[in-house]
C-alpha cells in the first residue's frame, strides 16, 4: 500500500525575462513525493535545481502548472498564505547554514516555534540540540561553533516545527568529507524518526544514492533517474 502524496508538481514551468528573450528554467515538469520518502535532485550547475526546490517549497511561484503541498494548492495562495504554510509544514536546511548571528544555538532553534506563538519552545529546542549532539553548546553563538556544529543547529531548527517536508539545498556543500558524512547520517536518522519527506539538492552522488528516488534536471526538464 502506497503512502499518501505530500507534494505534487503537475506540468510546472518557470520562465524569467533575460534581456530581450525569455529564459525557461523549468519545462513542463511533474513528479510526486510520498510521505516519508527521500528524494535527491541532481543536475549540472545552473540547471535549475534551486529554482525547482524554491517552487516546491512555495518560496517561488511557477509560470504555469500546479504545485500541491500537503493538500494546499500553492498557486492559489497569497504570499502571506504561502508563508503560513511554510511556517507550519516545511523545514529548510541550507548550504550556508543561515543562522542568526546575534542569537545563541538555543535561540536559533527556538525561532520557528516562537513565530508560531507556541509555548515550550525552549524545552523542545534543548531536546533537539541534544539529539544532534550539541547539548553542551546550547548557549554558544554561531561564530563560536564549527561549520559542522552550525549545520547541526540548522538541522535542529528545521525539525523543531515537525515539518511534513524538509527541503535541503546542498546541506553538505560547505563541509569537509568527514563532517559531511556525520551530517548526512544525522539528517537521515532524524528524518526517519520523524517520518518527514526529505527533498534535497546535491552534487554529491554518494548522498543521492542514499535516497529513495533521484530526479535529474537538465535543460529545464525533470526526469526520474532512479
Amino acid at each position: 500500500m502506497s503512502s499518501p502524496i505530500v507534494l505534487s508538481l503537475n506540468n510546472v514551468s518557470k520562465s524569467f525575462p533575460s534581456g530581450e528573450r525569455v529564459l525557461e528554467v523549468l519545462k513542463s515538469s511533474s513528479f510526486k513525493a510520498e510521505s516519508g520518502q527521500s528524494i535527491a535532485i541532481v543536475g549540472p550547475s545552473g540547471s535549475g535545481k534551486t529554482t525547482l526546490l524554491g517552487i516546491c517549497a512555495g518560496l517561488d511561484t511557477p509560470t504555469s502548472g500546479k504545485v500541491v503541498l500537503n493538500g494546499s494548492t500553492l498557486n492559489d495562495l497569497s504570499e502571506d498564505e504561502r508563508a503560513e504554510i511554510r511556517n507550519q509544514q516545511v523545514g529548510f536546511v541550507f548550504q550556508n547554514f543561515q543562522l542568526l548571528p546575534t542569537l545563541t544555538a538555543l535561540e536559533n532553534v527556538m525561532v520557528p516555534l516562537e513565530l508560531r506563538g507556541e509555548t515550550q519552545a525552549e524545552d523542545a529546542a534543548i531536546e533537539l540540540l541534544g539529539k544532534v549532539g550539541l547539548a553542551e553548546r546550547v548557549h554558544h553563538y554561531p561564530v563560536q561553533l564549527s561549520g559542522g556544529e552550525q549545520q547541526r543547529v540548522a538541522i535542529a531548527r528545521a525539525f523543531i516545527n515537525r515539518p511534513k517536508v524538509l527541503f535541503a539545498d546542498e546541506p553538505t556543500g560547505n563541509l569537509d568529507s568527514d563532517t559531511s558524512h556525520s551530517i548526512v547520517d544525522l539528517l537521515f536518522d532524524l528524518n526517519r524518526d520523524a517520518g518527514t519527506t526529505l527533498i534535497l539538492v546535491t552534487h554529491d552522488r554518494e548522498l543521492a544514492r542514499m535516497t529513495d528516488q533521484v530526479l535529474r534536471i537538465e535543460n529545464g526538464v525533470v526526469t526520474v533517474e532512479r
